[in-house]
This record gives structure tokens, sequence and C-alpha cells, in this order.
């Protein structure tokens, strides 16, 4: 059975996450029905990541295997049309043909997500449910000096959600950068890792935003992060600013 992977961009706002749920909607059901659409085979679509309801994707992984070989290009072309038919926030941006072995889960190498802070006095309208809005200035030459303490394998205990299924609270932080975006206003929370707990980010996000607004300093967030414990962490930032770039592959 030939394999495929599909690199994915999508609207979270409108979805429950990635994950099919019983009787809310999902990107994995989306695809899958699409899929089920243009060739008639019912399949299970596999993500490199679970977002959370509201969280978007810039580059989402997945793969799925399909009884006839199709050529990519009639794949991509036809799960979009389907996708588009029912009014989905969904693209497929490639599709191809990959080995027996590969995995977008388990072969991936590295995550990367960004969570947008978008800083002026008024509430956002183009970018409403597409980053989160902070009435006030942020420092992001604090949020960034914060966030270097968390870099590195820690017991990220703080920082992870109380329902995170992972088995162990422990992960190797590759990259946590804060920067300015290109436009006015715009701060961007840069993430790398293998893997990342439930609520990670959006953790990191809420507590470096306290240092951005001068209530916490880097030596309050390193406290946090050596406290392992869940009442240390700042408030959890809401989804709408999280977005899943890419991942890296060992092919890559």
């Amino acid at each position: 059975m030939p394999r495929y992977r599909l690199d994915i961009e999508y609207d979270g706002a409108d979805y429950a996450g990635w994950q099919s749920q019983e009787d809310q909607p999902s990107i994995q059901q989306a695809i899958e029905t699409a899929i089920l659409g243009f060739c008639g085979e019912t399949v299970r679509v596999y993500g490199a990541g679970r977002t959370d309801a509201g969280v978007h994707a810039l580059g989402q992984v997945a793969h799925f295997d399909l009884v006839k070989d199709w050529s990519c290009d009639k794949v991509r072309g036809a799960i979009n049309a389907h996708l588009a038919m029912t009014r989905q926030r969904i693209v497929i941006l490639s599709a191809s043909r990959v080995a027996d072995g590969f995995d977008a889960r388990f072969s991936a190498l590295r995550r990367h997500y960004i969570y947008r802070i978008i800083c002026r006095p008024v509430p956002l309208v183009l970018e409403r449910n597409r980053a989160l809005w902070s009435p006030k200035p942020l420092d992001a030459a604090a949020m960034h000096e914060a966030a270097q303490r968390l870099v590195g394998r820690h017991d990220f205990t703080t920082f992870r959600s109380v329902q995170c299924q992972a088995n162990s609270p422990v992960r190797s932080l590759d990259r946590l950068d804060v920067v300015r975006g290109g436009m006015e206003g715009l701060i961007e929370i840069h993430a790398t890792a293998r893997s990342f707990l439930h609520n990670q980010i959006r953790s990191f996000a809420g507590t470096l935003r306290l240092v951005g607004e001068g209530k916490w300093s880097a030596d309050d967030v390193e406290a946090a992060l050596a406290a392992r414990s869940r009442k240390a962490c700042g408030p959890v930032a809401a989804p709408e600013g999280l977005y899943f770039r890419s991942v890296d592959y060992p092919e890559e």
C-alpha cells in the first residue's frame, strides 16, 4: 500500500483541535472525509502533533496509506477540492510519496512552534483569533532573557497541563527565542524541541508575558521552573496565538 505524506496549513479557530471527536469538528476528521470523498477509501490520517482547539498550523505533517497508487498532484488537488467544497479552513500544501517506515509522529526529530502576541491599545480585528492581544507594550528583550532560563533538559512539571498524559515531565527544549516580528507591535516566541508537553508552549507564553509586563523577572521564571509545581506557572496563554510551524525529519 502506498504511503503519502501531507504538509498541511489550517486556521484552527473553528475546530476542536487536530484529533477526531464524536460531536465536534476536527482537522483530522475533515481531511479523512475529504480523502473518502475523492477515492472512496476510509483511512486514518496520523499527524505529527495533536494541536488543541483554536491552535493553527503553518506546516503540520501527516501520513496515511491508500490501496490505489495515485499521483501526488492528484492526491493534493483532490483533497483540496473536497475540503473547499465543504468550506473547511484547511489546505494541503503538498503531498508526497514516502517509505513505508515513515511515521509523521514517531519519525520526527524536532517540532517548531510560534506563539504570536500583538501589542496595541485597541483590540484586534484582522488578527482576531490569530494572535494574542496585549493592550500594553511588552519588553521583548526581557522576555527573551527570561526564556533562556528554560532552554535545556529540565523537569517541566510547572509548565504542563494537569491533564497531560506524557509518562514523564522531563523534556529537552532546544530553543525558546522571543523576537520582534515584521509588523508593528508584533512579538513572536519561537520554540523548538523533539516533543512538547500538553500546554507547555502556552504556559511559557503566559509566564513570559508577565516578564514583558514587568511583573516577573528572569529569576522568577527560573524559580517557577525549579518549583516543579503547576501552581508556580503564570496564566496559560490563549490558544489563538499558537502555530504549529514545521517538523524536521531525518531525510531532510
